[in-house]
């Protein structure tokens, strides 16, 4: 019984090891902060929820989309609607068991369509793109990823779509399977390719994210959020990214990863590095080619513009993680305050005790605003 229990014992610390090798540990990453262009009394809170908001997406008329963070573990209702003062399900309530599992991402095309991508739980209940005609409320797409595309361990949870309508990007930032990659989706003829997995560009680098005064470690520091590829920004010609956990800023012309023919290593070597920039979650273009990118360490907003100048727009802590971006009309950027360090391995009770969670919005001041 003593051999036996040693071997446990042994195979544990090694099962530990391994796990810490992988997961864990990191280095603190700079501080790229500088003096905010705007002031915090600008950031105007639009909406309170009481469940945790993953990410936002606006349309032409102002209407505002948003999903509930699964990472909270959500029974209810997983996407919404703000109307009227309040958060309505949508396209129904119905709905919501039979489109929705662990929907995050939400994006919407120039056609006045909401696309959404599903993770399936980290790709163990299988990945899923719907797609919603706002102008009728009725579903139009709704197509569930091989495990080729999407496969268990993956993390499929931020998307953007072409001006023209016809691809679809999806960033997998690939926490447990450690395999980020892009998925470029054809609306065409439904079908997807990974493009790009495990490139250093879609990659973790090896660093600690502190949010506030907290570490993101976990299960006594053995495991840290370390993500690939998350935000994405996607404008006529080029797109541009970041991974979570990474100090550069991407991008990669769209012609390229539409080029199905083009040999893995020929697009490899097109892919430039744009700029360093903070650690990040979301991202967002307008017109001129500025690019806006959240700091999930010190609750604030940078923006890159086409000289490649990196700078703080604005900060406010009142931000407890800035998460996802989205253009509205008049030149408004929303954000979404997922409080993600609130909600990871945390109890319901926990969770909800955090709330209410909140969607903001500001006028960046950068000349040139998007086009719907």
């Amino acid at each position: 019984m003593k051999k036996i229990l040693l071997l446990l014992f042994a195979l544990a610390l090694i099962a530990t090891m391994v796990l810490w090798v992988r997961h864990g540990g990191g280095t603190p990453y700079p501080d790229l902060s500088t003096a905010p262009v705007l002031n915090a009394s600008e950031l105007e809170v639009v909406l309170e929820y009481p469940e945790p908001i993953g990410n936002v997406a606006v349309n032409r008329d102002g209407r505002i989309f948003f999903t509930v963070h699964p990472e909270s573990r959500p029974t209810g209702n997983k996407l919404l609607e703000f109307v009227r003062g309040a958060a309505v399900p949508y396209p129904s309530g119905a709905g919501q068991v039979e489109l929705f599992d662990t929907v995050l991402g939400v994006a919407i095309d120039r056609f006045n369509r909401l696309w959404t991508i599903d993770h399936g739980n980290h790709g163990m209940r299988g990945a899923r793109i719907i797609a919603i005609d706002l102008s009728t409320n009725t579903v139009i797409r709704e197509q569930s990823l091989s495990s080729d595309i999407a496969p268990a361990g993956s993390f499929l949870q931020d998307l953007q779509v072409s001006a023209d309508g016809n691809t679809v990007v999806i960033a997998d930032a690939s926490f447990w399977r450690k395999s980020p990659a892009i998925i470029v989706y054809d609306v065409q003829t439904g079908e997807a390719r990974r493009v790009l997995e495990s490139h250093e560009s879609v990659a973790a680098e090896d660093y600690m994210i502190r949010n506030g005064d907290r570490a993101m470690e976990f299960i006594g520091g053995i495991v840290a959020l370390r993500g690939g590829i998350d935000g994405i920004a996607l404008g006529p010609d080029w797109l541009y990214y970041g991974a979570l956990s990474g100090s550069g800023l991407y991008r990669v012309r769209l012609r390229d990863l539409q080029d199905s023919a083009l040999p893995p290593g020929q697009l490899a070597n097109r892919v430039e590095r744009y700029s360093d920039k903070p650690l990040s979650d979301g991202m967002s273009l307008d017109i001129d080619g500025n690019v806006y990118i959240t700091d999930i360490e010190h609750s604030s907003i940078f923006v890159v513009n086409p000289q490649r100048e990196l700078k703080t727009l604005i900060q406010s802590d009142n931000v407890r993680w800035a998460d996802a971006l989205s253009f509205g009309p008049e030149g408004d950027l929303y954000l979404a305050d997922s409080a993600l360090s609130e909600l990871i391995l945390q109890s319901r009770e926990h969770i909800d005790a955090q709330g209410p969670y909140r969607i903001f919005r500001f006028k960046p001041g950068v000349e040139g605003v998007p086009g719907q």
